[in-house]
């Protein structure tokens, strides 16, 4: 080993380096010391913690290390001491680490004194830079967990800046010994991610420090939670009850690392999926009198268990995720097959009688696997629904617990696709990402589920969805397309890159998709111990002479065995001197789980391979095991005994044998191999299979075509030896170069990525049930105060109302698809409003204060049948293209005038063409005309396909009526789909703007001091961005004559439009009020709930003009709140003189005042005591400030 001795030679600088280590097993009175290995009897530097940090110590200060001119390798080695009671006690030992780290890579041992000792790298290090040196206390294997703190400021470039920044090695204990670069220097790439170190840049520019975006890096101090259904470790226990475990080293997610993981999910014991057992035991998962123990086996592994009783465990994962998601998840939903009832509690009997086996294997010629209760089968699903929501309910309760702020959540499995909904409803700030290891179907396949919506929303509501394949993200994009009707697109993230996500209320949720790899050092050692040597010489022996073909699958349909089998008979008919030649082993996991699916496929495996047997004696080997008996160590000796390996599925997932069995051969490419006399390293794999792309150097066939695997046979025993040489290169260039952790750090990298507000106010959660959905606004945005506006409209002396017509103060026609189509054609009459409304507009427009506009999309004839009674009403139609001034004259006809020149039209017969020929290319979409628009509806249309003809249309429409005056708007399929074509400069933001203009003009009002603007949907967003942005104007007029505190910028929903115009006819007090109906991204700062809250809120300024103008009394919020038209009787405690008496008194306030001149007694509600009446109000120094 080359020590180091850096303190000779500083020609390559000095790098300053901060060392902290992660120490859980100090005891009280010991502390921690820094002592360099080579000089033992030198200075010791004290590492600190404090009650934020712990269990992580850090030294003070950084350490300088003077660098060697050329390191080469030369290393900094250091260990750690244990000072007890300010007295040296010991030197670090491997128990420190835990002890549970079976196949961790060997311990640096001192020869003298047999002490572990930690080693730096000095060829990761470059002079005038600054680090941190992560360690754990006893774990000096694999490389050093490096993070790059600070860099200089001469990089040639943002992508050098990243490679630079980039971590010395893996973030994970095990880690492949080749750490090959991996990075991306395009200055536009997504990320500037890198995993390991790259040389110094070679050219030096300059660059200002502001404007390098930071790259995004996980450090020791990340919290992790790892969420799945089972965890990754096996679980014993002896006969006198004692508990131990073990990690799962096949388990993707049983990686180590330095950064703080917590792994959450169930145990694996006798009876945990609710089976009974053949005796009809008892016995059925941990006894609860043991849990404690368990729990505490778990605690050194960072384990935490979900107890959830097995009966409904066994539901869930029985009945629901294998009976019913598992089918449809692998692109399988058949009307012709019986539904089994899912959630089975007995294991299928394996010698029950099936049908013979049919030679032409009629059953792979339709589409009928097995399947769960997809279609309904007499209520059924509800209960299997009900055990799998209850499950991720169990699990939610123990993340909640596990969680501290910042932390990152990763979900594995579609057994938990519902978790993130139950999570952001408690923790809405929590970057939560949710990894499938499953294919996803294609929209027309997961369409036939009854809970989809609440499936892909349960999804939805993480901030990034991950998948092994783009394939399977294509098609959860066009789930989410087509069933919710969501976009997505690339969407800026804030690297300065783009990120592939869905666009959903307000929210961008990442879609990534990363394949994971196999872990060489895990492996290797695997394949270097002593019993995997026996097994595969055993092997060897056995079929002595022979080319193995080996094959381990579940039995299940999907997995293609009697496929394989077929294509096997099928090649020694073609072939028959390779007849006693080969042999395929054929391994079957029992799949208990799949019910009659796996006694089905069992029974025709063995019928096959008895007639192959038959007829070519001792071809194939076929073995059933448990699947605890086909653990990593027996795996990986079958595949190393092997020449190839064959994987026929039709519909696979993530399937990491041919990735295990290519590194189980690498040595094949050294001389040594070459000679070895075997043709071995080669991959028969199926196109289905998830790891087909990345294994580009495997014998790629379709399982269904019974000639490709039969061809791949005779490839594979006669290929030239360049070729086989060629392909195992091509194949170890992936399982060498993206392992486990990589993958996993290049997920959590996209995860931590993810543009997440901070601040809780920016996320509210809207829905009920499963159909919560996390919503992403200004964090400000708040239901609308109706005290705030009633004081504000009472002190106002010029206010102006402005409201939508359908949606807001009535209900909104155009929800249902088929109403909308109506409506258009006039087949259906439009809703009206209700006489309680049309009374509360009269008394709105009845104060000489108010203007009160209706400002709607509708045409001009059907606000006027609706509204022209109404003296002083104001109208706006077709989006502001028409408006009637407030009039106190009812019952004619209405002036009318347009907001732009109405001259030429002859647009609209050219506009109408156009649009005729793609209504008739397109199914659902048609045309609807209006007095000064046209629209083409696609909303009932393909959503792809629509949106495709939409774009062409727009742009068939620019060019043709590019001389016209006129604008073409397109609305997504989230706003109905349509391509309109209007007059230039025609929307309610600038009708908006005309009505203040005129207000002094029209109506003699001075400066605007109040108003109130509400709207429901897209076409309100201009009419409400305007009115905000005015209302802003004033607020900073106002601040800038008092000098206050500026205010915050506005959101970005917000669309910037210049508005100084209206600066002259608005008051620097003026008081504006914007809302939307409903909880959604919007313009607004306000919401109301529904249609009914504009009505109650409109009546309570009606209210507030009524007590203004009535002289009988002075009357509280109580009376405020009940008053309406209808005189009501007094209550027992108000006190009423006679009508010749001058005076009346109420009680709420032991007020006098005079009585109705008209002399009639004048009837009114009271407050019954006086605390009913002061408890509403605010103790803000004025007098009845507070109505509501």
């Amino acid at each position: 080993m080359a020590t180091n001795s850096p303190a000779t030679d500083s020609g390559g600088g000095i790098a300053q380096v901060t060392f902290r280590v992660r120490c859980e097993t100090l005891g009280h009175g010991e502390a921690i010391f820094l002592s360099q290995a080579d000089n033992p009897s030198g200075s010791r530097i004290p590492l600190f913690t404090t009650a934020k940090s712990y269990p992580w110590y850090t030294t003070r200060t950084p350490l300088s290390l003077p660098l060697p001119a050329t390191p080469n390798n030369k290393t900094y080695r250091y260990r750690y001491a244990i000072n007890r009671a300010g007295i040296f006690h010991r030197w670090e030992e491997p128990s420190d680490g835990g002890g549970i780290e079976e196949f961790r890579a060997q311990q640096t041992i001192n020869s003298s004194g047999n002490i572990a000792v930690h080693t730096v790298p000095l060829r990761l290090l470059h002079g005038g830079e600054i680090y941190t040196v992560n360690d754990v206390l006893g774990v000096t294997g694999g490389p050093p967990d490096i993070d790059h703190i600070k860099m200089r400021n001469n990089f040639s470039s943002v992508g050098s800046l990243a490679r630079k920044n980039a971590s010395a090695g893996s973030l994970y204990g095990l880690n492949s010994r080749n750490n090959s670069a991996v990075g991306m220097t395009d200055q536009g790439s997504k990320k500037k991610v890198g995993f390991a170190p790259q040389p110094p840049p070679t050219s030096h520019r300059s660059s200002e420090a502001g404007a390098i975006k930071q790259a995004v890096h996980l450090t020791s101090s990340d919290g992790l939670i790892v969420v799945s259904a089972f965890l990754p470790v096996h679980l014993t226990r002896s006969n006198d009850g004692e508990w131990s475990a073990d990690w799962d080293y096949e388990a993707l997610l049983s990686m180590q690392t330095h950064l703080r993981v917590t792994r959450v999910g169930t145990v694996k014991w006798r009876g945990w999926h609710g089976n009974v057992g053949g005796g009809k035991s008892d016995e059925s998962g941990v006894p609860v009198d043991e849990r404690h123990k368990v729990e505490a086996v778990l605690r050194p592994f960072n384990c935490v268990p979900v107890w959830v009783p097995t009966t409904l465990f066994g539901e869930m994962y029985n009945g629901f995720c294998k009976g019913v998601l598992w089918p449809i998840l692998h692109n399988v939903a058949s009307v012709y097959s019986t539904p089994q009832t899912g959630g089975n509690t007995e294991k299928p009997d394996p010698d029950k009688d099936i049908e013979p086996y049919d030679s032409q294997y009629a059953e792979y010629s339709m589409d009928d696997v097995a399947q769960g209760p997809i279609h309904g089968d007499g209520g059924r699903e509800g209960e299997l629904w009900a055990a799998f929501t209850a499950v991720n309910r169990h699990f939610t309760d123990v993340i909640i617990q596990c969680f501290n702020e910042g932390d990152l959540i990763w979900i594995h499995g579609f057994h938990l696709m519902i978790l993130p909904s139950f999570l952001t409803r408690r923790i809405s700030m929590a970057k939560i990402g949710i990894f499938l290891h499953t294919p996803f179907p294609s929209s027309e396949i997961f369409r036939t589920l009854w809970c989809r919506e609440d499936l892909l929303r349960g999804m939805l509501n993480a901030d990034q969805v991950g998948f092994h394949l783009f394939e399977y993200a294509r098609h959860f994009l066009t789930c989410c397309r087509r069933l919710l009707g969501l976009n997505y697109g690339m969407f800026p993230d804030s690297s300065g890159g783009h990120n592939l996500a869905i666009d959903t209320n307000g929210r961008h949720v990442s879609v990534t998709s990363i394949h994971a790899g196999v872990e060489p050092p895990v492996l290797h050692q695997v394949l270097s111990h002593k019993s995997t040597c026996d097994r595969v010489a055993s092997i060897r022996n056995q079929f002595r002479g022979k080319v193995i073909f080996a094959a381990i699958d579940r039995m299940e349909s999907l997995k293609g065995i009697p496929l394989k089998l077929i294509a096997l008979e099928r090649f020694l008919q073609r072939c028959p001197e390779w007849a006693g030649k080969i042999v395929v082993v054929q391994v079957g996991i029992s799949a208990f789980e799949r019910g009659d699916d796996y006694t089905k496929t069992r029974n025709e495996i063995i019928s096959m391979v008895t007639n192959i047997n038959n007829r070519w004696p001792g071809t194939v080997q076929f073995q059933e095991c448990a699947e605890s008996e086909m653990r990593l160590q027996q795996r990986m000796a079958l595949l190393r005994a092997a020449d190839v390996v064959m994987v026929t599925t039709i519909r696979d997932g993530l399937n990491l044998i041919p990735l295990e069995f290519t590194i189980a051969h690498l040595d094949a490419l050294t001389e040594q191999g070459r000679n070895d006399g075997r043709k071995r390293g080669l991959c028969i794999l199926s196109e289905f299979s998830s790891c087909t792309r990345v294994m580009r150097g495997a014998l790629h066939v379709n399982p269904w075509k019974i000639s490709e695997i039969a061809t791949a046979f005779y490839q594979a025993l006669t290929m030239s030896e360049d070729e086989r040489m060629r392909r195992i290169s091509i194949a170890s260039e992936f399982v060498t170069r993206v392992t486990t952790q990589r993958w996993a750090l290049a997920v959590m990298l996209d995860l931590k990525g993810v543009q997440k507000n901070e601040d809780a106010g920016k996320y509210a959660g809207a829905g009920l049930g499963l159909g919560f959905r996390l919503l992403g606004m200004d964090s400000k945005f708040n239901s609308l105060d109706a005290n705030s506006v009633a004081r504000a409209y009472r002190s106002a002396k010029s206010r102006l109302i402005l409201l939508d017509y359908g949606g807001t103060i009535l209900a909104n026609d155009n929800l249902d698809q088929l109403q909308r189509f109506q409506f258009v054609k006039k087949s259906r009459p439009p809703s009206v409003p209700t006489e309680g409304l049309i009374s509360t507009l009269k008394e709105l427009c009845s104060d000489h204060r108010n203007i009160v506009f209706v400002v709607s999309g509708k045409e001009r004839h059907s606000l006027t049948k609706t509204l022209c009674h109404i003296p002083n009403l104001g109208l706006a139609a077709e989006h502001g293209m028409f408006v009637s001034w407030p009039t106190p004259k009812v019952g004619g006809k209405r002036r009318w005038e347009t907001l732009v020149p109405d001259q030429d039209r002859s647009w609209r017969s050219i506009a109408t063409m156009i649009m005729e020929v793609y209504t008739s290319r397109t199914h659902g979409s048609y045309i609807e005309e209006t007095e000064m628009k046209v629209l083409w509806q696609y909303r009932d249309a393909d959503p792809e396909f629509g949106y495709l003809q939409s774009r062409e249309l727009e742009d068939h429409l620019s060019n043709v009526l590019r001389g016209f005056s006129v604008d073409i708007l397109h609305g997504g399929v989230e706003e109905g789909g349509y391509v309109e074509v209007r007059p230039k400069g025609v929307n309610k933001g600038v009708v908006s703007m005309h009505i203040i203009k005129n207000m002094e003009k029209i109506f003699n009002k001075g400066k605007l001091e109040f108003a109130l603007v509400i709207g429901d949907d897209h076409c309100d967003e201009p009419m409400l961005s305007v009115m905000r942005q005015v209302g802003r104007r004033a607020s900073e007029a106002h601040i800038a004559k008092k000098g206050g505190q500026p205010l915050a910028p506005l959101p970005a929903t917000i669309a910037q439009v210049d508005v100084s115009s209206c600066d002259e006819y608005i008051s620097s007090n003026l008081k504006c009020f914007t809302s939307t109906v409903g909880k959604k991204p919007t313009a607004a700062a306000n919401y109301v709930n529904d249609v009914e809250d504009v009505h109650e809120l409109l009546e309570s300024l009606v209210k507030v003009t009524t007590r203004e103008t009535v002289h009988s009394g002075f009357y509280s919020v109580v009376d405020l709140k009940t008053m309406d038209d209808t005189p009501t009787s007094p209550g027992p405690e108000a006190v009423k003189f006679d009508a010749q008496t001058s005076w009346q008194r109420s009680l709420s306030m032991c007020q006098l005042h005079t009585p109705d001149m008209s002399g009639e007694p004048t009837d009114a509600r009271v407050s019954n005591n006086l605390d009913d009446f002061l408890g509403t109000m605010e103790e803000d120094g004025e007098d009845d400030d507070n109505f509501f």
